[in-house]
């Protein structure tokens, strides 16, 4: 018996058919600093610029998506996962005052359709271009046996820099300091294993099924891509070296946890609820399942993807800033002091940092 590596499910020649459909969104990302061409081992980028910083730090993230390709297989659309991915890495890199560089990204497939494999890089070279990346490598593995002719999952990681003396974070929020919030598109990625558990098997509703609330489909809902958050925040950064103390990305884990984590271990935030209605998606969610309120909060970002703690005077520059870039953001909450034995509504992300509250009821 002869065997191949196309008779045991692999096909070179539709991966090389992938890359030349990819070729083009992947050089719409290209930065002048992006050195060689596309298709080779490594990406490459000049880092001549780090000399001329006093003291340039590195900072790298990596992410995926989770469960919400599951979402994105079902409806067999595929061309906005890739900026869930883009946003999950580099507003991580953003939130430590850091200019994001450059992406790679990772697809893991059981078979590869390059028609559908060059839709969710073109997601991905989009999110770049929101974010002002570079999208210089990546990989399409094809793993049959593992994963189904249809499954897919995919990876990325990023690296951006920062001047140290510019580096955000704990040391520089003071008590006093205000927290401005900037609103999410919807779940953004996280808590997706949550959300079909309750829509999809108990409540057993289909993705076509048009929902009033949501004025669209569940699966047009559960798709809406995450914001991507980068050039607002470096806009608001570039203001003045002070304009920003912390930033934080409401990820996995909530407002109170993320939050924390960009705290001095005794400060603590205030966020008031009543300074904002969570979108619809949330409280269908929570009604529907039955799911209780520290748990919503404990999971989801309730319409918070992105916190900025800054001195009271930059407020009316964070919202000039978020206002150029089409994002709403309200005041949310105050720094203060920490009180004895004061923990806030869950340990910060991470561990170490300081302690969140939310007080009172949403809008």
């Amino acid at each position: 018996m002869t065997s191949s590596y196309a008779a045991a499910g692999v096909d070179v020649e539709a991966g090389e058919r992938a890359v030349a459909l990819m070729r083009a969104s992947i050089e719409a990302t290209r930065r002048s600093e992006v050195v060689g061409g596309f298709g080779g081992f490594a990406g490459l980028f000049d880092a001549s610029a780090l000399k001329s910083m006093s003291k340039p730090l590195l900072a790298t993230s990596t992410d995926g998506v989770g469960t919400k390709v599951a979402i994105a297989q079902a409806l067999d659309k595929h061309d906005t996962i890739g900026i869930d991915l883009v946003a999950m890495v580099i507003d991580d890199i953003v939130v430590c005052g850091a200019e994001p560089l450059f992406m790679t990204d990772y697809i893991a497939t059981g078979s590869v359709v390059p028609e559908r494999i060059a839709a969710i890089v073109q997601g991905i070279a989009d999110g770049c271009a929101q974010a002002g990346c570079a999208l210089i490598g990546g990989e399409t593995a094809e793993h049959p046996g593992l994963l189904g002719p249809d499954e897919y999952d995919l990876a990325g990681a990023g690296t951006g820099i920062v001047e140290a003396d510019r580096l955000l974070g704990a040391d520089k929020v003071r008590d006093g300091d205000a927290i401005v919030a900037m609103t999410s598109s919807g779940l953004h990625s996280n808590g997706y294993s949550l959300a079909r558990q309750v829509f999809l098997s108990s409540a057993r509703w289909s993705l076509e099924r048009e929902v009033d609330e949501f004025g669209r489909t569940l699966g047009e809902e559960l798709l809406e891509p995450t914001t991507i958050y980068t050039r607002a925040c470096l806009d608001l950064i570039n203001t003045d070296d002070a304009a920003v103390h912390a930033l934080s990305h409401i990820t996995g884990g909530g407002i109170a946890a993320n939050i924390a984590r960009v705290l001095p271990a005794d400060l603590h935030a205030e966020i008031q609820r009543d300074t904002w209605s969570p979108p619809p998606v949330f409280r269908v969610l929570q009604e529907l399942g039955s799911i209780s309120a520290l748990d919503m909060e404990s999971t989801l970002n309730m319409g918070m993807g992105m916190a900025v703690v800054l001195p009271e005077q930059f407020v009316d520059s964070a919202h000039e800033a978020c206002a150029q870039h089409g994002i709403t953001m309200w005041r949310a909450g105050t720094v203060r002091q920490r009180r004895d034995g004061e923990s806030g509504d869950a340990p910060a992300k991470g561990g170490g940092g300081g302690s969140a509250t939310l007080v009172g009821t949403y809008a």
